[in-house]
């Protein structure tokens, strides 16, 4: 990370000079391929006026290189065409740019807002990139029922409601929920669960749901509630306190102390609530607070999310290839993709002046639909806040690059004990999963130096092998597997190659992968088999196959065999998670699917009439008509599916 004056060049750190060299290296024999992305560049830059937009640098292969906005976008693509003002770093992304998409915007706030959603989509290598593969969680108060629900959500924002949030983490939002449910008695159930009911659940019993469901409580008094939860949300915390202390004191005077009771526990929720904040924000309302830390090459953004005063949870990022890259581009960058999916607060408090502060303010004021500011706060509880923001940042970057240096000494021991050449940038672990040959599906998931990379993880549904047969099915995998990167990567340039695959099984499926590799013509593929031991894994040893026969195995508290199973325990929840929902979708499965032309309503509609699948194949032509829904021509194409002879 540099960081330079305006005029000076800035000092390169050890490895901003390792990746300078290695650029210059590449750029050095590359110069017919710089003259190709220039001219590239030149006959797109040749079509464009001085308008805003979004701009796309792509390669050879189609795959998005870099992703840019501009307020001109003529003058901004004409810069790259000036190969010697180049960085060496923007000089390698020409030399691999073949080919541009332009997208014209009516302002530059709405090209920033498109930059971020397809980087977001494409994750190209010259970005700056918010490595976070989790949606943020909110809770959810529908207001689609007379009774409200109030429940965790994640994605897209479909539903009718409020939405509060968002919260750093699962546990935060479970722990609110849990809460709020004994502050203000709301059901959690779905509406299905809902209108079963006949008698209160359990939640009922231990005064967290005030029993809509059974007419408890009317629907005014479930009204009254849902108010007072969101004032709760939205920071009148003090309102709602003083209003169950006040119902509290007169349900005691009344000598109503079951009522009363029930007001104190309400009330030790609200406090709870309070009091479980690790950070006072107390009088700062809806703020985003952001603090950038810079060590080593690396950078760390530490999260605060306030809503109403309460402080919702925190979070650390570390964004990824900023090599070279001022701190306040970084930090832009940062907030840009940040909202591209969560919606900003009307504050956001950062720790340093950007440049392009304005622009983002519009951008986030055009997507939020309201005013949002940008500032630095320079005294008072704003400036404390971020005070604490920096030092939570400082120490979560020290964190970072303290289990950096860990896991890159794992990763070295675990390329000598594999006898691989290097280490390994890319690890694809299979395994297949079944139950008595049914639903048979294989899967792949990916790792690499800085963690699991989820987008990468694949499932195969089993074809052609017996569902019984591991050797088969494996065959097949590989098989699928190696054929695509073949047809789609042949030069191994695009990053689908792995530099090692490990297996899931012993020297069967070894054996079994190694044939299909050698009939497809690859023969320098790294594969390992990771068996269980000959106590069954119960003493916690692994056994490594290679392919020339060879087993090695690890100590019991060795690190790298730690890491391997972890690896190998990823592959079999993504499998079994897979083989779970084929199962799902198989048991949800009805003849009726099979009929064309009968979607999801008709469906619905035949079993409703007939009750089930084999009493709408055993009904007449005119039994299928009087079918609501049903038309006589869609009547006659079932009829005739079920009877082709008559």
């Amino acid at each position: 990370m540099s960081r330079a004056k305006a005029g000076t060049p800035p000092t390169p750190t050890g490895s901003e000079r390792f990746l300078e060299e290695k650029a210059t290296a590449a750029v050095r024999g590359s110069q017919p391929d710089i003259e190709a992305g220039v001219n590239a560049i030149r006959e797109v830059q040749r079509t464009l006026k001085p308008k805003p937009g979004v701009y796309r640098m792509q390669d050879a292969r189609g795959d998005v290189l870099y992703v840019g906005k501009a307020r001109a976008l003529k003058n901004r693509v004409a810069n790259y065409t000036q190969v010697e003002r180049l960085p060496l770093r923007l000089k390698r992304m020409v030399a691999q740019t073949r080919s541009m998409t332009i997208v014209t915007t009516n302002s530059e706030a709405e090209a920033l807002l498109l930059e971020a959603q397809l980087i977001k989509r494409y994750r190209p290598p010259y970005n700056v990139l918010l490595r976070d593969d989790k949606s943020f969680p909110f809770i959810l108060l529908r207001s689609d029922h007379s009774y409200p629900r109030i429940m965790k959500h994640r994605g897209a924002r479909r539903a009718k409601g409020n939405y509060y949030g968002p919260f750093a983490s699962a546990g935060s939002v479970n722990t609110t929920i849990n809460a709020l449910q004994k502050l203000f008695l709301l059901r959690s159930c779905t509406d299905s669960f809902f209108s079963r009911r006949d008698r209160p659940c359990l939640l009922y019993q231990i005064k967290r749901c005030s029993a809509p469901c059974v007419g408890r409580i009317d629907e005014a008094g479930y009204a009254e509630l849902v108010g007072e939860a969101k004032d709760f949300l939205a920071g009148k915390s003090s309102a709602v306190q003083a209003k169950i202390e006040k119902q509290m004191a007169e349900a005691a005077e009344a000598l109503d102390f079951e009522t009363a009771a029930m007001l104190r526990d309400r009330l030790r929720a609200a406090t709870f609530i309070q009091g479980s904040q690790a950070i006072n924000a107390a009088g700062v309302g809806d703020a985003d607070v952001f603090a950038m830390a810079t060590k080593g090459g690396q950078v760390g953004i530490q999260a605060f999310f306030i809503r109403g005063g309460q402080n919702w949870g925190h979070r650390a990022f570390f964004p990824r290839h900023t090599e070279g890259l001022e701190e306040e581009a970084v930090f832009s960058a940062f907030l840009a993709q940040f909202y591209e999916e969560v919606p900003p607060a009307k504050t956001i408090l950062v720790d340093r002046e950007l440049p392009d502060r304005e622009l983002l303010e519009e951008a986030f004021c055009e997507s939020a639909g309201r005013a949002v500011a940008i500032s630095v706060p320079q005294r008072g509880d704003r400036r404390r806040l971020l005070e604490q923001a920096s030092r939570n940042a400082v120490e979560a970057l020290d964190r970072r690059l303290a289990e950096t240096s860990t896991q890159a000494a794992t990763m070295r021991e675990t390329a000598e004990f594999l006898d691989l050449p290097d280490i390994p940038q890319r690890i694809e672990v299979y395994d297949n999963s079944h139950i008595q040959g049914t639903n048979s599906v294989g899967a792949m998931i990916v790792a690499g130096p800085e963690g699991y990379l989820k987008n990468q993880y694949r499932k195969f549904n089993i074809r052609k092998a017996q569902s019984n047969d591991d050797f088969a099915m494996m065959r097949e995998v590989m098989e699928r597997r190696f054929s695509r990167a073949m047809k789609e990567d042949p030069d191994r340039e695009g990053g689908m190659w792995p530099d090692l695959v490990l297996i899931d099984g012993g020297k069967g499926q070894l054996s079994a992968v190694m044939d299909t590799l050698e009939e497809l013509g690859i023969e320098d593929v790294n594969v390992v088999g990771v068996a269980k031991g000959p106590h069954h894994g119960r003493d916690g040893r692994e056994v490594f196959h290679f392919p020339d026969g060879r087993e090695k195995t690890l100590p019991t508290n060795s690190p790298v065999l730690f890491y391997l199973q972890r690896l190998r325990d990823e592959v079999h929840r993504f499998a079994i998670g897979a083989h779970r929902a084929k199962r799902s979708r198989a048991i949800q499965a009805s003849p009726l699917d099979e009929i064309p032309g009968i979607g999801p309503a008709r469906k619905r509609a035949l079993l409703l009439h007939f009750g089930t699948a084999g009493k709408v194949r055993a009904a007449g032509l005119e039994d299928l008509r009087r079918v609501p829904g049903v038309s006589a021509a869609v009547a006659r194409q079932i009829y005739d599916f079920y009877h082709p002879n008559g």
